[in-house]
């Protein structure tokens, strides 16, 4: 009985708010040798074959637990106008720790550390630098089920089987 009403108020609340899950830092780049790395060594099958993919700054890295997650990046901001390129959302792996990486990142303390490929898909290669946008993959999935759930859209299991992975 409550559950279109409490729908309706979610969605109010959703065009007044911006909500964000994400997360704001800064994202460097990085170009070759990208072997070895801090999470796989020598194994370059763990790249992925679209080259995006970054090295974890220390706020990332959590102690080795980054390797492999998923990233969805967007650049927001620089210190250059006009170089991010608008509505360009790109998906990163994590194969390395920049603390640590063989090539230098473009600029210390970075968040994320991007491949030449990754950092030219989202801004003008020629910066240093750029502010980011960033959100891991599996956050965005468990904040949408636990919405769903307290709507009432999934039960009990279909919860827990997605924060059981």
């Amino acid at each position: 009985m409550y559950k279109p009403q409490l729908f309706l108020i979610v969605l109010l609340c959703a065009l007044l708010f911006h909500f964000s899950l994400a997360d704001v830092g800064v994202a460097a780049q990085y170009k070759p040798p990208y072997l070895p790395t801090a999470c796989w060594g020598n194994d370059a099958s763990e790249f992925p074959s679209s080259n995006l993919f970054a090295a974890a700054g220390e706020g990332a890295w959590d102690n080795g637990a980054a390797c492999g997650r998923q990233y969805k990046v967007r650049c927001i901001s620089a210190s250059t106008p006009g170089t991010c390129k608008a509505d360009e959302t790109i998906q990163v792996k994590i194969v390395d720790r920049a603390q640590t990486s063989v090539s230098r990142p473009s600029r210390d303390g970075a968040t994320l550390v991007l491949s030449t490929t990754a950092f030219g898909a989202i801004a003008n290669p020629s910066a240093p630098s750029v502010n980011i946008e960033f959100i891991h993959g599996l956050k965005v999935a468990i904040e949408l089920k636990a919405l769903h759930y307290h709507m009432g859209l999934i039960d009990r299991g279909g919860l827990n089987s997605l924060l059981n992975k």
